[in-house]
């Protein structure tokens, strides 16, 4: 009995509205947001890197703000608006950043372009004239190994250009 009573305690019912759409899971209570974006619901668009929230791999948004989801539970985004890598491009559209960085190969292994984007997607919603600076700065949680960053610069640049 007691076994039992444990087993129903590790997981709670939870309603997430993931890229606009409300999704009701049963979830592990010890499941970090990043772990039941991938196991859970499948989006594995998000990616685990340090998972101690230095590299801004698994950068996610909660209400249009850059999160990283290796330290977020998802118990605590209930009632919030999270934003994967998934949910930027409007059907087979492309998000005018997804299409820069494809334009200006401004991915190369691509394992850390889901968090840059939406990281450049924030940036640009509240600030849709970034300097080169503001850019960098707004990117700076976000580490990739393979690029020199000018590419990702120039093609959030572009972005900006094309979506006012």
């Amino acid at each position: 009995m007691k076994n039992e009573i444990l087993r129903e305690v590790e997981r709670v019912v939870l309603a997430l509205n993931v890229n606009g759409e409300t999704r009701q899971l049963l979830a592990p209570v010890h499941k970090t947001l990043l772990e039941i974006l991938r196991e859970e619901m499948q989006l594995t668009g998000t990616k685990h890197g340090c998972e101690l929230g230095e590299c801004g791999t698994c950068t996610v948004l909660v209400d249009g703000k850059p999160q990283l989801s290796c330290l977020l539970l998802p118990i605590q985004l209930e009632g919030r608006a999270i934003t994967t890598v998934e949910g930027m491009a409007s059907g087979s559209e492309l998000h005018p950043l997804q299409a820069a960085f494809a334009e200006l190969g401004a991915a190369q292994c691509g394992y850390c372009t889901p968090g840059i984007l939406l990281s450049a997607r924030s940036l640009l919603e509240e600030n849709p004239r970034p300097t080169r600076d503001e850019i960098r700065e707004a990117l700076a949680g976000n580490l990739c190994r393979c690029t020199g960053y000018t590419k990702i610069l120039q093609a959030v640049e572009l972005a900006a250009d094309r979506m006012r």
